[in-house]
């Protein structure tokens, strides 16, 4: 807020609006620490089974956000004719990312059958009226705690559990290498920062296809372990 405010302020004063800027000489808070909270494979299980008694389309969302690592609003407005015509792989445009690139999800089989399921009709797949996307994320959250009962967390470290259990090494995770996750998670960092990713182009297409199939049968493995 302090940044926000403090820029608007800035612009206000550049385009000779007001003489000086409130924000000056207020204390600017310390950034937040980065969150580092991550499910673990028990709480997986729990969360896949509170999945099971959401309302329709909420808890297919609700799996593919662990599925894909993908961020919620990005799945929340998934449209048909985002999808290949095989159903194998889901491009979102980079007007509906982060970072403005667009994101060639790879599908796992797990996914497609979660697709599937979900009866919606028109092109907005997660819709309760068809014309928007589902909303009203505080309230299923809090569903969510009821049915868990576990620690406090965030539907954003759905997103952080699916690139450490493609990380870590196993046998506590699937070992995937670092610039695959980043590119299963449209990052750009690391292996294609700065210079690097200048000349570095390359989508590792096969290579996040092997690694998202390798995290889905690892949550199947899971929920056949908790059966």
């Amino acid at each position: 807020m302090y940044a926000a405010l403090s820029m608007m302020f800035a612009w206000l004063i550049q385009k000779r609006r007001l003489k000086q800027n409130p924000c000056v000489g207020v204390h600017r808070p310390e950034k937040p620490k980065a969150r580092e909270r991550v499910l673990t494979n028990d709480e997986i299980k729990k969360f896949w089974k509170a999945t099971e008694k959401m309302s329709h389309p909420f808890g297919q969302l609700l799996k593919l956000l662990l599925l894909t690592g993908c961020r919620l609003n990005e799945v929340a407005g998934m449209r048909r004719s985002e999808l290949s015509d095989e159903g194998q792989t889901w491009t979102i445009p980079g007007t509906r990312t982060k970072n403005k690139k667009t994101h060639i999800v790879p599908l796992p089989q797990m996914a497609r059958d979660i697709l599937a399921s979900v009866k919606t009709e028109g092109d907005l797949i997660f819709t309760t009226n068809g014309k928007t996307k589902v909303s009203g994320w505080s309230k299923t959250k809090r569903r969510l705690d009821a049915a868990m009962k576990i620690k406090p967390w965030r539907l954003h470290d759905l997103r952080r559990t699916c690139a450490t259990g493609m990380a870590e090494s196993p046998p506590v995770g699937l070992g995937v290498a670092p610039h695959i996750v980043e590119a299963c998670l449209n990052h750009i960092s690391g292996a294609k920062a700065g210079v690097a990713g200048i000349y570095n182009l390359a989508t590792y297409a096969d290579e996040k296809t092997a690694a998202l199939e390798r995290w889905a049968e690892h949550v199947t493995n899971l929920l056949g372990a908790s059966q």
